[in-house]
C-alpha cells in the first residue's frame, strides 16, 4: 500500500488594521509582507478590519486605508471584512467555550484586580489576576454578587510552556504560569482584541501571520485560545519596527508617517512599494526590483531579525530611478493633475516632452510639476534685479540679432542651438554671455534646463513675443 503525501493547506495571509487613523507606513510594510507573501505562494490575501474600538475608529480612516491599499497595488482577494459585523459569531463562541469549561465568568471589579496586581509586584512576582474565580477541582468560589456584569476570562493553560518557531524570530516560548487569564469579553458582553483576532483568524482559515512584532506578547494567548477551540493553529512571524534615521521609533518628527502623504508629496507607489520591501527583506544584493519580482522572489528566511531605519534620502533615490524608467507619456499622465492644481495648463503644451526634459534631475512628481509650470503657466515677467544685471545693451544687441537667426530657421532644439553658436562666434561672446539673459528674457528665471530645449519647448510664437517686447 502506497502512502501519499497530504496536499498542504493554500496559503491565507491576513493584515488587520484598527481604522484609528491613517495607514502609517510600518503597517504598510507589514501589509506588503503579507500580500507578497500570498501572491508567491498563489494563495489568498485577506483584509479585515479590526473596528472594535467604537469611540476611535471612524468611517474616514476606514477609507484612508482602502485609499493607502488601493495606491500601493496591495488589492485583497476577499475583504474588507468588518469586525463589528460579526458580533453575534463572537458571542457564539464565548457561549461554546463557557459550555465546554475553557472560560469563566469574573466578577472581580477593575480595582479588585489592580489590588492583586500590586500585591503580585510588591513580592516580586510578575503583576497579574489571582484566578479568584478560576473555577477548580474541589475549589469553592465565592457568590456571585448581586447587580454585577462579570467578565469573562479565557481559563489559560497554568503549566508548560506556549511555543512556535516564528518565521522572523526563530523559536520563541513563554511560560503559561506567567500568562494572566485574560478577558475575552466585557461586562457588556462586547468581546476583546486577543479574542476577536482569534475568532477571525479561525473562521478565515489564515494558516499564516505577518505582523509586527509588538504583537509577540499577544501570539501565546492566541495560540491558547486557539488551541482550547480546537482549531488549526496559523503559523506566525513579527516583523522588527522601523526606526527614524536618528534611531528612534519612526514618528511624525522625522516627517510624514502617513502613507497618502507621500502620494501628496509626489512619490510614485511603484517607488514606496520597492523601498518598503527592502526596509526589512532582502534578495541579494537587489536594491531596484519591479512589484513582480518581489512577488516571485519573497521569502519569509530573507526578513530582517534586526530593526529597519528610515531613509528619506534613499527613498528620494528610489523614486528618482522610477521616474527616469517611466515612460514620457505616462509621467505626463500623472504630472497633470498636479500641474492644474497649481493653476497651469497643459492643452497647447507637449507635456510628455518636457517630462523628458525635467525627468532625468527630478526625486518627485512635485518638482516636476513645479519644473512644468516654466511651460504650463504664466509668464510671470522678468525681475528687475534680473534685467539689472543681466539685461545690458550688449546682451540686448546679442538677443535681437538670436531673434532674427531663429525666426529665420526651422523651430526645433538642433536649429535653435545652431542660433545661438553662430551669435556667440560673431560677437566673440561666451555662453553665459548669452545664455543667462536669454534665459531672463525668456523665462524670467536665472536657471533652467537646457535652454535650446527650453526655447524649443516653448515655441515659436511665445519666445520671439517675449524677446520682441525688450525691443519696445
Amino acid at each position: 500500500m502506497t502512502q501519499t503525501t497530504p496536499t498542504p493547506a493554500p496559503i491565507r495571509t491576513r493584515f488587520a488594521p484598527s481604522p484609528t487613523g491613517f495607514l502609517h507606513l510600518g503597517g504598510a510594510r507589514t501589509a506588503l509582507f503579507s500580500w507578497a507573501f500570498a501572491r508567491h505562494h498563489k494563495g489568498t490575501f485577506v483584509l479585515r478590519i479590526e473596528d472594535t474600538d467604537v469611540e476611535r475608529s471612524t468611517p474616514e480612516a476606514v477609507q484612508a486605508i482602502l485609499d493607502s491599499m488601493d495606491w500601493l497595488g496591495m488589492q485583497p482577494d476577499e475583504g474588507p471584512f468588518y469586525q463589528m459585523q460579526r458580533m453575534d459569531r463572537y458571542r457564539e463562541v464565548v457561549a461554546q467555550m463557557l459550555e465546554a469549561g475553557t472560560a469563566y465568568h469574573c466578577y472581580c471589579s477593575p480595582q479588585e484586580v489592580e489590588a492583586m496586581r500590586e500585591k503580585a509586584r510588591a513580592a516580586g512576582l510578575k503583576p497579574r489576576y489571582d484566578g479568584t474565580w478560576r473555577p477548580e477541582p474541589g475549589k469553592t468560589l465565592p457568590p456571585a454578587p448581586a447587580g454585577v456584569q462579570p467578565v469573562v476570562r479565557f481559563r489559560n493553560p497554568q503549566t508548560g510552556a506556549t511555543s512556535w518557531n516564528d518565521m522572523v524570530k526563530g523559536p520563541i516560548s513563554f511560560d503559561n504560569g506567567e500568562l494572566d487569564d485574560l478577558i475575552i469579553a466585557r461586562p457588556d458582553g462586547t468581546p476583546t482584541y486577543n479574542f476577536c483576532v482569534v475568532v477571525d483568524d479561525w473562521d478565515m482559515g489564515i494558516t499564516h501571520v505577518l505582523r509586527g512584532d509588538d504583537h509577540v506578547n499577544n501570539t501565546p494567548r492566541q495560540i491558547n485560545i486557539l488551541r482550547a477551540l480546537g482549531a488549526q493553529l496559523p503559523e506566525y512571524g513579527h516583523v522588527p519596527m522601523i526606526l527614524g534615521p536618528d534611531g528612534e521609533k519612526l514618528s511624525k518628527r522625522h516627517g510624514a508617517v502617513n502613507v497618502m502623504e507621500y502620494d501628496n508629496e509626489g512619490y510614485l507607489p511603484e517607488a514606496m512599494v520597492n523601498y518598503l520591501a527592502r526596509l526589512g527583506w532582502s534578495h541579494g544584493d537587489d536594491e531596484l526590483f519591479t512589484r513582480d519580482q518581489l512577488v516571485e522572489w519573497f521569502d519569509t528566511r530573507h526578513l530582517s531579525k534586526s530593526a529597519s531605519q528610515w531613509d528619506p534620502k534613499k527613498l528620494n533615490w528610489v523614486n528618482a530611478h522610477y521616474i527616469r524608467q517611466m515612460a514620457d507619456g505616462e509621467l505626463a499622465a500623472r504630472v497633470a493633475p498636479r500641474i492644474h492644481k497649481r493653476g497651469g495648463k497643459t492643452d497647447a503644451v507637449d507635456l510628455p516632452a518636457v517630462m523628458h526634459l525635467l525627468k532625468d534631475r527630478a526625486e518627485t512628481l512635485e518638482q516636476l510639476a513645479d519644473g512644468a509650470m516654466l511651460f504650463c503657466g504664466d509668464f510671470p515677467g522678468i525681475p528687475a534685479d534680473l534685467a539689472a544685471q543681466h539685461l545690458t545693451e550688449t546682451a540686448r544687441v546679442a538677443l535681437a540679432d538670436f531673434a532674427l537667426r531663429a525666426a529665420a530657421g526651422e523651430w526645433t532644439r538642433e536649429a535653435l542651438s545652431a542660433a545661438i553658436k553662430a551669435v556667440l562666434a560673431e560677437r566673440g561672446l561666451k555662453m553665459p554671455q548669452l545664455g543667462i539673459p536669454l534665459r531672463v528674457a525668456v523665462t524670467g528665471q536665472q536657471q533652467t534646463p537646457a535652454i535650446d530645449a527650453v526655447l524649443a519647448l516653448l515655441g515659436r510664437d511665445v519666445v520671439l513675443a517675449r524677446l520682441g517686447q525688450l525691443q519696445d
